[in-house]
């Protein structure tokens, strides 16, 4: 099989990955082998592409966001057939013992790995995942379309989550790309009005036509006083920004596994009034299945550009240059 590995992690995206020849992995107890169908690009992938991340894995495969088939099942492994259409996502796997996991945070567990950061990932034909973290898919949606809910969608809701909107609130969205035009899908079928702050105008456009009650610049003071927001675009100097949109008692989740670095805040005008900053770490399974769920629901219209697996490396460096609308996403 092929693949392309993080083989010199730098800035250049298209020099720090390398296509090659590869083994099919091999399949543990407990695993399925599953064979890729489609693999969204995720910021979070340029992240470990570009060394914003510290290397876990030499050589990983990069690649979260994973549709594909069962192909092989390994020891122990039930309630999965070969065939099944099957989600590989970026948790995949906890200790299952420690404090966190043992009160419903397995998203903090120490002993955590993560699918294309600690395991190679799917911009490759196939890709192992431990059977307790593969997840079976809404109907209704190609593979294409179902591949940026695994990472986009599972971390946009639980942002949500974190950000605690109230009940027909309104929420602001900072940077709008795969995953918050996810969200802000979510929140508007929740009964939220959404205010959208972007620099992109084909993003402003797209949040419009999604239902969106505005659309603006990112530094822009949106219509109104916001109960909550999240921050999807890893601009530190968008923190204080979001914060004086708040009204009083509001919440601001930062959505990102990466920032730049945060300004000073000037308590008054950002944090008092009980302002709340949140960061958002990872997900945990049940996130990814009420996501999922709410996707049978509620169906989302998912923005999306393929690419061939050929491309990847031109796939990120779109990405990286905010040339993708939606979500970009690999198709062998």
């Amino acid at each position: 099989m092929y693949g392309w590995q993080v083989s010199d992690p730098g800035p250049d995206v298209r020099r720090a990955m390398t296509r090659v020849a590869m083994r099919v992995p091999r399949l543990a107890a407990g695993e399925l082998l599953v064979a890729v169908d489609a693999c969204g690009v995720c910021r979070t992938d340029l992240h470990v592409v570009c060394g914003d991340l510290p290397v876990h894995r030499p050589s990983v495969v990069p690649g979260h966001e994973i549709v594909g088939h069962v192909l092989e099942l390994g020891d122990g492994v039930s309630g999965f057939r070969p065939g099944d259409r099957v989600g590989v996502a970026w948790l995949r796997r906890t200790d299952g013992t420690c404090r966190y996991c043992a009160r419903g945070a397995e998203n903090l567990c120490p002993g955590s790995q993560y699918t294309g950061w600690d395991a190679d990932g799917g911009y490759a034909d196939c890709v192992t995942v431990p059977a307790d973290f593969a997840y079976t898919l809404p109907h209704g949606y190609s593979d294409v379309e179902l591949a940026p809910l695994l990472c986009a969608g599972i971390i946009g809701f639980r942002a949500l989550r974190r950000a605690e909107l109230p009940e027909h609130g309104t929420l602001g969205i900072y940077g709008f790309g795969a995953s918050a035009h996810l969200t802000a899908q979510v929140a508007i079928a929740r009964g939220a009005r959404v205010h959208v702050l972007t620099r992109s105008p084909r993003a402003q456009k797209l949040a419009l036509e999604l239902g969106a009650a505005s659309a603006a610049g990112a530094f822009d003071e949106p219509p109104e006083a916001l109960d909550s927001a999240v921050l999807f675009a890893p601009a530190g100097d968008l923190v204080p920004v979001a914060l004086r949109a708040l009204d009083r008692g509001g919440t601001l989740a930062i959505a990102g596994i990466h920032l730049s670095e945060i300004p000073s805040l000037d308590y008054d005008r950002e944090l008092f009034q009980e302002r709340t900053v949140r960061s958002v770490t990872a997900n945990t399974r049940r996130d990814g299945r009420d996501l999922l769920a709410f996707a049978q629901e509620h169906r989302l219209r998912v923005e999306v550009t393929p690419y061939p697996m050929a491309r990847a490396a031109d796939a990120l460096a779109d990405l990286a240059g905010d040339a993708v609308t939606g979500a970009a996403v690999l198709v062998p």
